[in-house]
């Protein structure tokens, strides 16, 4: 039994099909259209946002039988073989697992024969910044004057640790993280043709989850749906992806609201019982904190909240309850917090301590509550002048003259 799962089975095809990517596909179909395409590419930024997949559409672009075209048929053989990554002239080489001076050298030797049926013979190099030094070295004449008929697309996520001599041979193309407004409609185009009924509220989640990248949330989305069936609800998603339940927030935000630190600690200690991931949980409750400042600073909040498993006359009576002032404290005490709970022995005891701090901590006076209080204090002390009915507050001490000598 095989499997083909939703990131594999839903990959674009076509360079319309790519989500959020526009400067990127657009210019490379009008280098298409006007025969002006590198024969060195850069393709970088972070997973799952398209790079190999816009390498693989350009590879059917340049060699489509149909002709090259910056619309490829997806239909003949070349286009098929590349699509399934069984091309003998679409070679697709992972960096990591070959990295060294051998493999470059062996490469150097593949692209020095024509293609074997296509027009362009295209080198997909994956995760290249994990070549060595040596192997980098060794690419870089083939790499500046390929053979005719050879093109490299150089794929990777860390742009930063490629040799500044390959960056100046590459034309280099920026990929960027995606929006939940862009992963949203394809999360919901995919549920549609894959008959599964999936809340708005699960929907939001997932793609929340997936912090930018579709093919994460592709398989979020594929695990939700393995977990529930063809219903999923938002309490399923946050099974699934490990998340608090919203009682739990707006409990441990009632007790940083009333001071009551046992409450507070009470939450962390049935976190913990149930093995949850605290670390997990110090993030949900700093999302919280966000949904309740924009809740304080907002006319209509409901568009910009992050979380919808709290209720919304929850997060207005939380965020009523609390000055900004006391909302920034809290959070830049939790936020150091979940920064050293990623490295502490401990991290139960980090969040505790944080939020005995947050239950205990009062926010800073603005300067002008401390001048509006240093001029009533002022009105209040004597004037020091002579009272009509009364001695002065002080004697007056007279000036003896000065006689000559």
């Amino acid at each position: 039994m095989s499997y083909l799962v939703l990131a594999r089975r839903w990959r674009p095809q076509n360079f319309d099909d790519v989500v959020g990517q526009r400067p990127v596909t657009q210019t490379l179909k009008n280098a298409i259209t006007k025969d002006r395409i590198a024969h060195a590419l850069l393709f970088t930024g972070p997973r799952g946002v398209g790079k190999t997949t816009t390498a693989r559409i350009l590879a059917k672009a340049v060699n489509c039988e149909r002709g090259c075209t910056p619309d490829p048929c997806g239909e003949c053989a070349s286009c098929a073989a590349i699509a399934a990554g069984r091309s003998v002239d679409c070679l697709e080489i992972d960096g990591a697992s070959n990295r060294g001076i051998d493999e470059v050298r062996e490469l150097r030797e593949i692209v020095r024969y024509a293609p074997s049926r296509d027009k362009h013979k295209v080198i997909i190099i994956d995760e290249v910044h994990m070549l060595t030094e040596p192997a980098f070295n060794a690419l870089l004449k083939t790499l500046e004057e390929p053979p005719p008929g050879v093109i490299f697309i150089l794929a990777t996520t860390h742009a930063h640790k490629i040799p500044p001599t390959i960056l100046s041979r590459c034309q280099r193309h920026d990929f960027r993280r995606l929006g939940q407004g862009e992963i949203l409609p394809r999360l919901q185009q995919i549920a549609r043709e894959e008959e599964a009924t999936i809340s708005d509220g699960a929907m939001k989640a997932i793609a929340r989850a997936a912090e930018g990248s579709l093919r994460d949330a592709q398989s979020l989305l594929d695990q939700a749906i393995a977990y529930s069936g063809n219903e999923v609800s938002e309490e399923d998603v946050a099974v699934v992806l490990g998340l608090v339940e919203g009682e739990l927030l707006a409990q441990t935000t009632e007790a940083i609201i009333e001071r009551d630190s046992g409450l507070a600690l009470g939450v962390v200690e049935s976190l913990s019982a149930r093995g949850d991931d605290l670390q997990r949980f110090c993030q949900e409750l700093l999302a919280h904190l966000r949904d309740l400042m924009v809740s304080k600073v907002s006319k209509d909040p409901t568009p910009l909240l992050q979380l919808s498993r709290v209720p919304p006359e929850t997060i207005r009576s939380q965020a009523k309850a609390m000055t900004l002032a006391d909302l920034e404290t809290i959070f830049q005490g939790l936020s150091r917090a979940e920064f050293e709970m990623r490295r502490a022995p401990y991290p139960r005891f980090v969040l505790e301590m944080a939020l005995v701090e947050a239950t205990e901590a009062r926010s800073l006076q603005t300067l002008e509550a401390l001048l509006d209080r240093l001029s009533a204090l002022e009105e209040k002390l004597p004037t020091g002048r002579t009272s009509a009915t009364g001695p002065a507050p002080f004697p007056l001490i007279a000036a003896t003259p000065v006689l000559p000598p």
